[in-house]
């Protein structure tokens, strides 16, 4: 080899491997700092866009989001909502070049294990931090480097009596733990952990339902069950299924009305009063008046896509023109699709939501949920991306009721999901390019 050569190869190697270490340390402290996280994914997302043989414009799935974000420019400049649209960008523009950025760190089943493992890792602070808050009375804030970070953990949790950890609200804890949950349950269920590693999953895994739990989400709920089915593979539901069920009639007899107060009382004693009573929607009708429910938010801002269906009001907008038409406030629709057509208009919404369903659905339609029996290491490779298409698709449910992506973790996770799903549907021939000396390079110095 000639000396030029030599030296081309070590930059070559220097560059992917200390891109590799900053991405998988930006998923780490993703939960518990997202200004830590940004600096070293921005780096990582740098590395990875140089002097790649996939150009960003031979993607074909990259061009919807260009799109979107033309139109979301074009948009914001006789925008309602003036200034704030252009600071709502901040939310999107960037995110369309992760989506790129990240896929030579994910490029293959052993990258997004890796990239899994980092992500459970780094949520066990959040986790304790809940436990503390709620049993110990934990409070902040807590700074470090002179206020440059600053945790304000809630005595008790906020709202009080539910865990919400690092994070400013108890659904958004809930929502980034059923996002995690699927991967975390991946990496219990993989077949060749030894004893030991198996059980110290087992505790961490018990921890993380247990938190989740404690947020006292229903949508977080809602993940908890779903999951379940897909991570085990389609291979296991002629069992799963029947036992998920029966689980969940006692908890429909406790919470709808329609079966009686007999019956009622009698799922009641089967159910813990928590679950029952949170999942029990009938006090919205006595004390609350409709506009204050998520279907008179959703009913308002119908009407404001309807005012301007094309280019939208802007970023922020709905916040600022609910409490216009109804007197109360609330910051943002409550659903995402909603909030994107009240900010941006109907195509942006119609291009985005069609292109990350169309990811998801070729992934499912190229047998990601399905799973074979026949190999160990093939079996083990199937349980993780069951499990990244999972968590995308739990992502992606929570936000027809909430907007959990307004926390800036959340929206880096969901970016980071959807790079790793693109990567999961290509070929194995355009992955091999990707993966060339940025995974393999520093493959086993990283733990597994």
């Amino acid at each position: 080899m000639k000396v030029e050569d030599l030296f081309t190869e070590l930059r070559h190697f220097f560059r992917h491997s200390v891109g590799v270490r900053f991405f998988y340390l930006g998923l780490f402290l993703l939960p518990s700092s997202a200004f830590l996280a940004g600096i070293c994914l921005v780096i990582a997302m740098a590395l990875g866009s140089l002097r790649r043989e996939d150009s960003y414009w031979r993607d074909n799935w990259n061009y919807p989001f260009f799109l979107v974000g033309i139109f979301m420019i074009f948009g914001s400049i006789r925008a309602y909502s003036g200034w704030l649209a252009w600071i709502g960008l901040a939310n999107w523009l960037p995110f369309f070049w992760a989506f790129w950025a990240f896929q030579p760190f994910l490029a293959n089943t052993t990258a997004r294990r890796r990239s899994a493992f980092w992500l459970v890792a780094g949520t066990v602070p959040v986790v304790i931090t809940g436990f503390g808050q709620l049993w110990w009375g934990w409070h902040g804030p807590w700074q470090l480097f002179d206020g440059l970070i600053i945790w304000f953990v809630s005595a008790g949790g906020e709202p009080v009596g539910r865990l919400s950890g690092l994070f400013d609200y108890a659904n958004i804890a809930g929502a980034w733990l059923a996002c995690i949950w699927p991967l975390s349950l991946a990496l219990l269920l993989e077949p060749c952990l030894t004893l030991r590693r198996r059980f110290i999953v087992f505790l961490l895994v018990v921890a993380i339902v247990a938190a989740l739990v404690l947020t006292d989400s229903r949508n977080a709920w809602g993940g908890l069950f779903l999951a379940i089915p897909f991570v085990l593979g389609s291979n296991q539901w002629f069992w799963l299924f029947p036992l998920l069920i029966l689980t969940l009639i006692p908890v429909c007899f406790a919470v709808l009305p329609w079966f009686g107060l007999e019956l009622q009382m009698w799922a009641r004693q089967f159910v813990p009063d928590a679950i029952w009573m949170r999942l029990n929607d009938m006090r919205y009708t006595h004390e609350r008046v409709l506009a204050s429910t998520r279907l008179g938010q959703w009913e308002v801002a119908i009407q404001f896509i309807l005012d301007r269906p094309w280019f939208g009001w802007g970023a922020a907008a709905f916040s600022v023109l609910y409490p216009l038409r109804t007197g109360q406030w609330h910051g943002h629709a409550h659903n995402l699709p909603l909030e994107l057509s009240v900010s941006h208009g109907l195509p942006v919404t119609i291009l985005f939501i069609l292109t990350v369903l169309g990811l998801l659905i070729i992934a499912v339609k190229r047998g990601v949920l399905g799973g074979s029996k026949r190999f160990i290491e093939v079996k083990s490779k199937q349980i993780f991306d069951r499990a990244w298409w999972t968590a995308t698709f739990i992502l992606v449910v929570l936000h027809g009721a909430d907007m959990p992506f307004f926390d800036s973790r959340l929206n880096i996770v969901g970016w980071v999901l959807l790079a790793g799903l693109r990567c999961l549907i290509k070929p194995a021939h355009s992955n091999s390019t990707l993966e060339s000396g940025i995974v393999v390079d520093v493959g086993s110095k990283i733990p597994t």
